[in-house]
């Protein structure tokens, strides 16, 4: 990183261990309760680039030993040496080396079925996958999620995924104890689907 580039980072957390702490709660809140939305703590100084939800969420989950693949809008923006600075984080070219995926809303995303998805003795080696979204909305014209964290059905109503969204995770669910984890993030919010979640468009249910 270039002195230019330090000249011009943004802090990290306002209280390091108090922060990601913080987001790190919420993070396993929204996966052990699939498909609700979570507020994210607002406690640091986020970049200009992508949703700071997203930001806030990988600067708590990154250490030095994650490979971190980011999309076209990311890759060369502030929020790259933002990541890299305050979490020693190695940023990838290939998506499919990566153990975190951050995808912008707008981007062009890898295909799920593309990223790391662990092995049936090593599932804990897949991707996570952080995807930005417009609205996140506890919404019963949206999806119907079941499985492990959900008491009968959760619904969520998703703005600003691909139209095959669907398709693909239903290929990633039937891979289980394999596949890739997702958490979907507005601005402020954050939604777990972890790969044991079944999701049901709503034209089908």
């Amino acid at each position: 990183m270039s002195t230019h580039d330090l000249s011009t980072l943004v802090p990290g957390f306002d209280h390091e261990a108090l922060g990601s702490q913080a987001v790190f709660r919420a993070a396993l809140h929204a996966l052990a309760h699939p498909g609700r939305p979570i507020d994210m703590p607002m406690c640091a100084a986020a970049p200009q680039s992508g949703h700071m939800a997203a930001a806030v969420l990988l600067l708590g989950l990154l250490d030095a030993d994650n490979r971190l693949w980011l999309s076209a809008s990311l890759a060369h923006s502030d929020a790259a040496g933002w990541l890299r600075f305050h979490t020693g984080c190695s940023l990838v070219s290939n998506p499919q080396e990566a153990d975190f995926c951050w995808c912008a809303q707008g981007d062009t995303w890898p295909a799920l079925a593309t990223l790391a998805q662990g092995s049936d003795d090593w599932p804990e080696r897949s991707a996570t996958c952080v995807l930005e979204v417009d609205r996140l909305l506890a919404d019963g014209s949206g999806w119907s999620l079941q499985g492990p964290g959900i008491q009968g059905t959760q619904r969520l109503l998703v703005k600003g995924l691909p139209a095959d969204f669907g398709a693909q995770w239903q290929h990633n669910h039937r891979l289980f104890p394999r596949g890739v984890d997702v958490l979907l993030a507005t601005a402020t919010q954050i939604a777990g689907l972890p790969r044991t979640t079944q999701l049901v468009p709503a034209k089908e249910v």
